[in-house]
């Protein structure tokens, strides 16, 4: 039997890329899952899917940059299932600029969403994982997390911010058994480019996609970290196209 068979999985950005993925993946593994995002047609259409595959399923219309409806996301899937195992902060935004054209309101979007919507999804599964003493939180980063490039400064900034905070999190919660893992994908078929809104740099990014790998690839390590026996934690994984050099 699967280490996942049974397992209440909170997923964020679950309306598509490497969240809708995942949860697919997981809940072929048997995992019960709870899908939050913003698109409740998108949510819905997942949740007929995995249903379909006679896996279960329910969804929470959720604004990660919101503490409040983290809480409340928390909340629900306690209230349908029980308990909560894994929380996959995955939901994220790239859109890439130089820093001096001054795209403030990009700036602070991506903070709120990248680095303030993982901590707030943190703190709203912390609680009931660490009453039971168990539990896993994986936190989607990125190669940008590990390298910067010009115009990713702050994107790179707030996927630096990931990998410290799962880092501390790993450090402080271990000794009540719950797993910290990163997962810093490399370049992915996702709609996370359509969020750049520079012309010629959508363009050129658009052009480096040309080698992304499946979001399916990233879910399937996400997959790897959680079924491995309680005892062992997978800490970070980077995973790249083999054509990608950064």
């Amino acid at each position: 039997m699967s280490h996942i068979q049974g397992k209440v999985v909170i997923i964020t950005g679950a309306s598509s890329g490497i969240g809708q993925a995942t949860a697919k993946e997981l809940a072929s593994k048997g995992a019960k899952l709870v899908l939050a995002a913003r698109r409740e047609d998108r949510l819905k259409n997942l949740q007929q899917e995995i249903k379909d595959i006679g896996a279960e399923a329910v969804y929470k219309v959720t604004d990660v940059t919101s503490n409040q409806q983290m809480e409340e996301l928390a909340a629900y899937a306690l209230k349908e299932f029980g308990k909560i195992d894994v929380m996959v902060n995955n939901a994220g935004l790239m859109p890439l600029s130089p820093l001096h054209e001054k795209k403030i309101n990009e700036w602070d979007t991506m903070i709120d969403v990248n680095i303030k919507g993982v901590l707030y999804g943190i703190a709203a599964v912390l609680p009931s994982m660490r009453e039971r003493k168990e539990g896993h939180i994986i936190n989607v980063s990125s190669v940008a997390g590990h390298t910067v490039m010009a115009a990713s400064a702050v994107y790179s900034g707030t996927k630096f911010a990931v990998r410290a905070i799962s880092e501390g999190l790993r450090m402080e919660e271990c000794s009540n058994n719950i797993r910290s893992t990163i997962i810093s994908p490399g370049l992915v078929a996702t709609e996370l480019p359509e969020t750049i809104s520079g012309t010629e740099l959508k363009s050129a990014i658009n052009d480096y996609y040309n080698i992304a790998i499946p979001a399916e690839n990233i879910a399937r390590a996400i997959a790897y970290a959680i079924e491995q026996p309680s005892d062992v934690g997978i800490n970070e994984m980077i995973i790249r196209p083999i054509l990608q050099e950064l």
